[in-house]
């Protein structure tokens, strides 16, 4: 068996000593690190958990001997399993090469840490392990998930509209109204009043509800070329760095949520509710119902246009 491939096989620590620089560096390690997490992109991933195994090594600055003995003068091991704590629990992911980068990216924003390598193998979809292995070091990214200065989180008023408020003729006086407050919009619809196919399998009828909503939002986004629709995390966040007006799809952020709504689709306020939290939102305006009772954050309710 070649080097190189003795290497990719062996543990991260391995492949850490044999490709150092010439710098001294010291490294401290995860090794086989088990947590199980419902992660994947196939169906069949969907709604159960499986192993899946950590294995990090990372290399940091040598402790200076004015460092002493003081456990707060170091990387802690701890942050190690921090780090994949804090991304398993950001979002569901459905691949492990994301879950790495972010886990690395996360570790290398310590002060002390130059390069870190991380394996994560799923061990339960066959007879070995399953997996991914990244090298990053130090600069490779400007910044990461959960890295933003909370200041830079917008905080958008996120907004209920009812199939009444879709349709009404007013519509766009009302968007003039909301966009003059100044707070980005975010806008949340719920079942269309039309028919929709049934299953009587949860899941699948979940699925089938939340892409009736998603319908819905693509009518209530015709309705007016502000309103665009947009589905994940990135796109809602983007948009209202740009002063842009969403209306949110569910289907993805629902889906891959690590601690979903309670709320049913059918529930279209409580799912609204659920996404303002969600979304840290300033607030939750319904339009043309009233608003939640206790609903955690402000909230307060818009009549129609034509009923003014």
């Amino acid at each position: 068996m070649s080097a190189d491939i003795r290497l990719a096989f062996d543990h991260p620590e391995a492949r850490a000593a044999a490709t150092a620089g010439t710098g001294p560096l010291d490294r401290i390690s995860l090794r086989d690190h088990l947590v199980e997490v419902e992660i994947g992109a196939f169906q069949a991933e969907r709604g159960a958990a499986q192993r899946v195994q950590f294995n990090i090594v990372v290399e940091v600055l040598p402790l200076t001997a004015s460092a002493g003995d003081d456990v707060d003068r170091i990387l802690s091991y701890d942050r190690l399993t921090e780090a994949v704590a804090h991304e398993l629990a950001a979002e569901r992911l459905n691949l492990l090469e994301t879950l790495a980068e972010r886990i690395a990216d996360r570790i290398l924003h310590e002060p002390q840490a130059r390069r870190v390598f991380v394996r994560i193998e799923k061990l339960d979809l066959g007879p070995g392990a399953l997996g991914v292995e990244i090298v990053r070091s130090r600069g490779d990214h400007a910044a990461g998930p959960g890295h933003e200065d909370e200041e830079d989180v917008p905080h958008p008023s996120v907004i209920y509209m009812s199939n009444a408020a879709i349709a009404d003729p007013g519509l766009g006086a009302l968007i003039d109204r909301l966009t003059a407050a100044g707070n980005p919009l975010i806008f949340s619809v719920g079942l269309p009043e039309a028919a929709r196919p049934y299953s009587a399998v949860g899941p699948a009828q979940r699925r089938i509800e939340l892409l009736a909503i998603e319908q819905n939002a693509w009518v209530l986004a015709g309705q007016d070329a502000r309103c665009v629709v947009r589905e994940t995390r990135t796109e809602l966040d983007w948009a209202m760095k740009k002063g842009q007006i969403s209306v949110w799809a569910p289907s993805k952020i629902v889906l891959d949520a690590v601690d979903g709504p309670d709320a049913d689709p059918a529930d279209a306020l409580g799912l609204a509710l659920w996404f303002a939290g969600e979304m840290h939102g300033s607030e939750l305006v319904t339009v043309g119902i009233a608003p939640p009772d206790d609903a955690g954050l402000p909230a307060r309710g818009m009549t129609l246009e034509s009923d003014r």
